[in-house]
């Protein structure tokens, strides 16, 4: 007697890219306000709620689909941070909900940047590329945290917002040579090793 053995062979689309350009280009804009370039405004919100926001959450669910508990993680995380900054802003404007003064955002921040600081332990087994997008996004919370708890000079949340817009640039190149490298079969751009 004969056994079969099935195999199912996953067909969809890599979901990294849009997670990595929902995060990257959502993170130079706001960065872009806190370089100093203009004024918190609606196009940074619905960024962060539809880019940022939505299309990360989208992405995570779809990595969980593939069994990548650390995308998994990654995405909806950073799809929910951008989800929970735009509503304590606009809780705030709607008058349902006392602002945070920067006491409350530097521990928001902090909490966050622990997180990611955790999540980038975690990108050690994993390529160059995404190695520099967790560790400067380490960076730019704890710069974060420490310019509101300190209430830090301009100069300092300018110097911020470069570093932020760095690190919203890594992941936007993270992104886009998944995309190019799978499309072509060959690297266009480079990621770095894969530690073993």
């Amino acid at each position: 007697m004969n056994e079969s053995v099935t195999q199912l062979k996953d067909t969809t689309g890599n979901p990294a890219p849009l997670g990595l350009l929902g995060f990257g280009m959502t993170t130079v804009l706001l960065n872009l306000h806190n370089a100093g370039f203009y004024e918190l405004n609606s196009m940074i919100l619905a960024m962060g709620i539809c880019y940022g926001g939505a299309a990360q959450i989208v992405a995570g669910t779809m990595e969980w689909r593939k069994g990548n508990t650390f995308a998994t993680t990654a995405f909806l995380s950073y799809g929910l941070f951008w989800l929970s900054l735009v509503a304590l802003l606009l809780l705030a404007k709607l008058g349902w909900a006392a602002p945070s003064n920067d006491t409350a955002m530097a521990a928001y921040l902090a909490m966050w940047g622990l997180f990611t600081a955790v999540m980038f332990l975690g990108t050690l087994r994993l390529n160059r590329a995404l190695q520099v997008v967790f560790g400067t996004l380490t960076i730019l919370f704890f710069m974060l945290s420490i310019g509101d708890f300190t209430g830090a000079s301009p100069g300092f949340k300018h110097l911020t917002g470069y570093e932020g817009i760095f690190c919203g640039f890594s992941a936007i190149y993270a992104g886009l040579a998944q995309v190019l490298n799978e499309l072509y079969g060959k690297i266009v751009l480079p990621v770095g090793p894969v530690k073993k």
